[in-house]
């Protein structure tokens, strides 16, 4: 069973563009990369070279004559005489590519080429992209893949294009959902955040209909995630990496979740640590949230890299680390207030990321004044809150009311209810989160020519 990925879109325009480039295909282990790219190349070409760099190590001197792509052909043709090559209709997948960098090199050479398409992916390769990069720069196009998003895994549910657009109308208009539809999409959604978006688990759901065998394959996947960290992470303190990745839960389950180095062992400090964070969000592993200096424009450049919420890139992952007793109560009893909100911060946290956004926060050091997630527009900084009851949103008004943060004129809050607009901050149901980007697009080309866009809507 195939299950349609938003990289397959990609995957089409870009066999369509006459002077396309190999493509590098990042992401964690177990995303679905190679059975995405597998399923594309069965589809669009005459034959297929799949070349496995983990499991076939051989083909490793496949650049001992050098880069040129005749040298490269003529010497995975002596390994292996079966495979064809046929110009304009052969695609070469390099799989595993983080443990072969050096074949980057020649995507250069297959570029200028043109006679047959090269796309590469692997796991673990923000940690060794450096040395991609530098091989290949401006011959290659990139694509980061993660696991499932909400949209996603509707489609693996049935549900087609017109009936998720309706989710983005209802958010257009302000028009409340119904007590049916409001109810199905909750439901779904509490699916997906049990569940996660790893394939094998999305597989296994849908076979069977139920959550069975769905945990021991997520802590499977979990125990792989180790193991990669003890692989891979060369010149560094694999156990320090770990201490914190198993940190995670433990400290997004206070009401501060700031991530304490000194809470992960006795005696941490930050500068032993130093480099563990980044090799987890480089390895795809984790999601890190800076605190800004100051909720203000730009983003970038103005937050402090010592100050930090660390969030699962793969929600599904986070709670098959949790006790049996949250098991319990997440994927019997559905509810998902327990761990004092901490799932719905990372579920949003997992939304934006996979729409492209990257995580601010911000903690007033004064007061208690603290906010979830800002995203911006052109002009504008936007605050997001995550409730996990639809009750007040104390911060979010003071953001908004203030004449302290002059870019923010509106706010949004994600909570377990329905649509809303009340005093200058939208409200949404937590499943609406996926869509936030494309709103924000449509606040923007509604904005051009309106002084005061958000009482006219």
């Amino acid at each position: 069973m195939y299950l349609k990925r938003k990289i397959d879109k990609y995957f089409t325009e870009w066999k369509k563009d006459a002077d396309r480039k190999p493509i590098i295909v990042k992401g964690p282990r177990q995303v679905g990369k190679t059975e995405s790219i597998k399923h594309f190349a069965e589809i669009n070409y005459e034959s297929v070279i799949y070349i496995n760099f983990v499991e076939e190590v051989k083909y490793k001197v496949i650049i001992s004559d050098g880069y040129k792509v005749d040298d490269i052909i003529k010497n995975i043709s002596l390994i292996d005489p079966s495979k064809k090559f046929i110009e304009n209709k052969t695609l070469i997948f390099f799989d595993e590519l983080q443990d072969f960098p050096e074949i980057a090199t020649a995507l250069k050479f297959f570029c200028i080429d043109k006679r047959y398409d090269v796309i590469c992916s692997g796991s673990m390769l923000g940690i060794n992209y450096n040395r991609i990069e530098s091989n290949s720069v401006g011959y290659k196009c990139d694509y980061n893949m993660y696991s499932m998003d909400f949209e996603e895994f509707l489609w693996a549910k049935g549900y087609e294009e017109n009936q998720i657009d309706n989710i983005l109308e209802h958010m257009k208009t302000r028009k409340p959902f119904s007590d049916t539809e409001l109810s199905i999409y909750n439901s779904l959604f509490l699916d997906y955040c049990v569940l996660g978006g790893m394939p094998a688990v999305v597989k296994e759901y849908i076979k069977k209909g139920t959550f069975e065998g769905s945990l021991e394959i997520q802590r499977q996947l979990i125990a792989d995630y180790k193991e990669d960290i003890r692989k891979y992470a060369q010149g560094m303190d694999q156990t320090r990496i770990l201490n914190v990745y198993n940190q995670i839960p433990i400290q997004l389950a206070k009401d501060n979740k700031k991530f304490q180095i000194s809470k992960v062992a006795s005696g941490a400090r930050f500068k032993d640590y130093r480099g563990c964070i980044e090799w987890l969000e480089d390895a795809g592993i984790v999601n890190v949230c800076y605190g800004l200096h100051f909720p203000e424009l730009p983003l970038k450049g103005n937050y402090d890299d010592n100050k930090y919420k660390l969030y699962f890139a793969d929600t599904g992952l986070l709670v098959a680390m949790l006790d049996e007793e949250a098991q319990e109560d997440l994927r019997v009893n559905k509810n998902m207030g327990v761990y004092k909100g901490a799932l719905y911060e990372n579920i949003v946290a997992e939304a934006f990321v996979k729409s492209g956004y990257d995580l601010y926060y911000y903690k007033r050091d004064d007061s208690t004044l603290e906010e979830d997630f800002f995203v911006r527009t052109t002009n504008e900084l936007v605050p997001v809150e995550v409730k996990a009851t639809n009750g007040r949103a104390k911060s979010l008004k003071t953001l908004i009311s203030s004449d302290k943060y002059n870019d923010i004129k509106y706010g949004i809050k994600f909570v377990l209810g329905n649509i809303g607009y009340e005093n200058d901050i939208y409200t949404f149901p937590y499943f609406c989160s996926f869509m936030l980007k494309r709103y924000m697009k449509y606040l923007m080309t509604k904005m051009e020519g309106k002084n005061d866009i958000h009482n006219n809507l």
